[in-house]
């Protein structure tokens, strides 16, 4: 009975221990992420992907701006897996020509950034984590922190264009609502109210701003500030295709800095979500301490970013590594 007895005492125990250590599969990288992923397979990747950024930006300063939007519509729509570069094909329509990518532009430049490291790595570095990474680099570009991001994310194969609304939070919607969506995410009220501090670089087209300026001005627009908001924006219909916008932060536009959360505390905010972030109780407090502090701003955005770039992503062995980023490989096989 003996031996019985040690034997079955050796498979309980070994069954307790399965149920406590995770498997290989789950430690690596089919279930998350991790630093430097391709430091074996393709070690000058991120450096190219760095050095490209920095070109892109003294010819096209408005491409680090791209590149921090690319982040926020793609990860935030199920996935981190680069399906906002998609183009539309005959059975779907890609992300970039929903109503809610208005604005969004320079993909074309992403491909020039995918060339470079094509030409290094073929067929290695997935366009997901070239989207990340563009970010990385572009917020350093925009006088931001450096943020340290896992790699290792595999690219999506068709486009979220359907669920865009669900998961994509909006500049009209309710705090509650934006603070929901995030939360889906695992970003908390602080991160939540560090991301929307990218709204101090950039500019916000006409169209979106214009129903707090007609038929009535919004009372809770800065009066001082209507003028200008009316100077750039006189129509009540603006044309979506013309040139029309106001720089989110009039001061530093082209600097990511805390300077917004002074601005909405003195209801200067374009836009709704702005307004209701500096005076709703639950995100208040933290508006108010970025405000004061820079330091306290970056590090929240840079926690919020690197979550926001964790979302979900395809790694192992799903997904893809596309050969171009605007188009699935199955499409881009086709005759």
């Amino acid at each position: 009975m003996a031996p019985k007895l040690l034997t079955l005492l050796a498979v309980l125990s070994f069954s307790a221990l399965s149920l406590l250590t995770p498997s290989l599969a789950e430690e690596g990288q089919d279930n998350g992420l991790v630093m430097n992923f391709y430091k074996e397979t393709c070690p000058q990747a991120e450096d190219i992907i760095k050095e490209q950024v920095k070109l892109l930006y003294k010819r096209h300063k408005n491409t680090a701006f791209s590149w921090l939007r690319n982040i926020f519509h793609d990860c935030a729509v199920q996935s981190c897996d680069a399906s906002l570069l998609l183009d539309s094909t005959r059975r779907s329509l890609s992300e970039k020509e929903t109503d809610r990518s208005f604005g969004l532009r320079n993909f074309r430049y992403i491909e020039t950034i995918k060339e470079a490291v094509e030409r290094e790595c073929p067929g290695v570095v997935s366009c997901a984590d070239i989207l990340v990474l563009s970010a990385r680099d572009g917020i350093v570009s925009l006088g931001g922190p450096h943020i340290p991001l896992k790699t290792g994310r595999r690219d999506g194969r068709r486009s979220r264009a359907d669920v865009v609304e669900e998961f994509l939070p909006d500049h009209n919607e309710s705090i509650s609502s934006v603070l929901d969506k995030f939360g889906a995410m695992g970003i908390d009220t602080p991160g939540v109210v560090a991301l929307l501090g990218a709204h101090s670089v950039g500019r916000t087209h006409c169209v979106k701003l214009v129903h707090r300026l007609y038929p009535e001005i919004d009372s809770a627009l800065n009066p001082d500030h209507v003028p200008h908001m009316l100077k750039k924006c006189p129509d009540a219909i603006p044309d979506p295709k013309a040139v029309q916008y106001v720089r989110n932060d009039r001061g530093t536009p082209m600097i990511l800095d805390n300077n917004y959360y002074r601005n909405i505390l003195d209801n200067k905010g374009l836009l709704i979500v702005d307004h209701q972030l500096a005076n709703d109780k639950r995100t208040k407090p933290y508006v108010k301490k970025m405000a004061k502090s820079q330091d306290y701003f970056f590090k929240e955005f840079s926690r919020a970013i690197a979550l926001l770039s964790e979302n979900n992503p395809l790694t192992g062995t799903k997904g893809e590594i596309r050969k171009q980023c605007n188009v699935a490989n199955k499409h881009h096989e086709e005759p």
